[in-house]
């Protein structure tokens, strides 16, 4: 088997033409307003297409985005686009022709000598739908007379009907029809804005960044904010984060980062002797913190990397202890997830490798030998009326940073908006 996906060659004849089927996910089951998930998918379509090189077009069909462009633009580039749209169950590179049996024979029979021409072929299968019920054969009739044909053509390739290793789709509709060998998971999901805007508490771990792509996979459009240990740590987490962002970025259309340096209000909490609170306590002025920004850049929810029992500020009266003090909902993507399916979604993603880099993390700073596991909401208010909540969090948010993720310089926080173009 080849390495790459098959793509059928570039045809110089007017009666064919690559493409790329784009199978819809789960907003198929949607009713009457369907047809606004499906433009909103096309949009980050055309996002994620930005600076591909060449003229692209979309088109619709029942169920299906087909997506192609001109003699500039590769397929497989195309393919690479449109694997990072969320909403998309499949991914499938193809050829269109006209709507009749001959042309279908002849780009089948074309298309399996290319593949065979790559390599060894030890079986395969048709498999024919009628989008347009008006043609004139049945599904089985074509996928019968296709695969006599492409029998015909290679006399000793054999034909598999359970599990043949190249399986030829054919896809007709009233004007075209669409022939596919590969079929490439999509993101699934809902389109990324469909279900509204979140704010991501972004860290430098696995956990937060793998619950941004989760939340975007439920239609929430991500903006990010991330709390670094200033002026008593480093900016390496601010890079981290930077990165994290930019690669979120590549999967809706761009999001903010917000960094807010928590070092100085940390030490309130030390000295107002928050001790073995102090995690929590920290955790509660972030949300605080967080749900107050969200509503100044219209965010209609927070969303952290928290894991059920992971770690000891991550239990679930620690976690009630928290939301008592956000404004906004809490989601929790992976609240019953385990470390290890956390780093295995992290490669998957690609923000493993980022996370994994040396930082100083905020929540370091200042933390005490030993966690309180079930923080106490009394002990927490006496220690925060220690504290003038309101004007911590007024100052916080007056010298927050504001970066759009996706500039190819290295960030360098400062007190201005570095302005980016849409990550490509």
């Amino acid at each position: 088997m080849p390495d790459q996906p098959f793509v059928p060659a570039q045809r110089p004849t007017a009666s064919y033409g690559p493409c790329v089927l784009l199978k819809h996910g789960e907003i198929f089951l949607k009713g009457r307003n369907r047809h606004r998930f499906t433009e909103r998918l096309h949009d980050n379509l055309r996002v994620a297409l930005r600076g591909v090189g060449g003229s692209t077009w979309i088109k619709t069909a029942q169920n299906v985005t087909v997506l192609g462009g001109d003699g500039s633009v590769s397929i497989e580039a195309l393919v690479e686009r449109a694997q990072r749209v969320v909403g998309f169950n499949s991914v499938e590179p193809a050829v269109r022709v006209p709507s009749t049996l001959a042309d279908i024979t002849r780009a089948g029979v074309d298309a399996l000598r290319e593949r065979a021409a790559l390599g060894p072929v030890r079986s395969f299968a048709v498999r024919a739908r009628r989008r347009d019920k008006q043609f004139p054969l049945t599904s089985s009739q074509v996928a019968a007379r296709v695969g006599a044909s492409l029998k015909e053509a290679m006399p000793n390739l054999p034909v598999e009907l359970k599990r043949p290793e190249v399986l030829l789709s054919i896809e007709i509709d009233r004007k075209e029809t669409y022939l596919s060998w590969t079929r490439l998971p999509g993101l699934t999901g809902l389109p990324v804005g469909s279900s509204g805007r979140a704010l991501v508490l972004l860290s430098g771990g696995y956990d937060s960044p793998v619950a941004a792509h989760r939340a975007m996979r439920r239609g929430l459009s991500c903006d990010f904010v991330h709390f670094n240990g200033a002026p008593y740590t480093n900016p390496s987490s601010v890079y981290k984060a930077y990165a994290l962002a930019r690669e979120l970025n590549r999967y809706q259309p761009a999001g903010t980062l917000h960094v807010i340096a928590l070092g100085k209000a940390q030490k309130q909490l030390a000295v107002a002797g928050a001790g073995r609170l102090q995690v929590v306590a920290q955790r509660r002025l972030m949300v605080r913190t967080a749900s107050a920004l969200g509503a100044r850049i219209g965010s209609e929810a927070l969303v952290t990397g928290d894991s059920l029992g992971q770690v000891a500020s991550q239990t679930l009266a620690n976690m009630a202890a928290v939301d008592e003090a956000a404004t906004l909902p809490v989601l929790r993507p992976l609240v019953g997830w385990d470390k290890q399916e956390i780093i295995d979604a992290a490669r998957a993603i690609g923000t493993a490798e980022i996370s994994v880099l040396p930082d100083e993390d905020c929540c370091q700073l200042l933390a005490p030998p030993r966690v309180s596991t079930r923080a106490a909401l009394p002990q927490l208010r006496s220690v925060e009326k220690l504290i003038d909540l309101d004007e911590v969090v007024a100052t916080l948010l007056d010298r927050v940073q504001v970066m759009v993720p996706g500039a190819d310089e290295i960030p360098v926080p400062d007190e201005t908006r570095c302005a980016a173009p849409v990550p490509s």
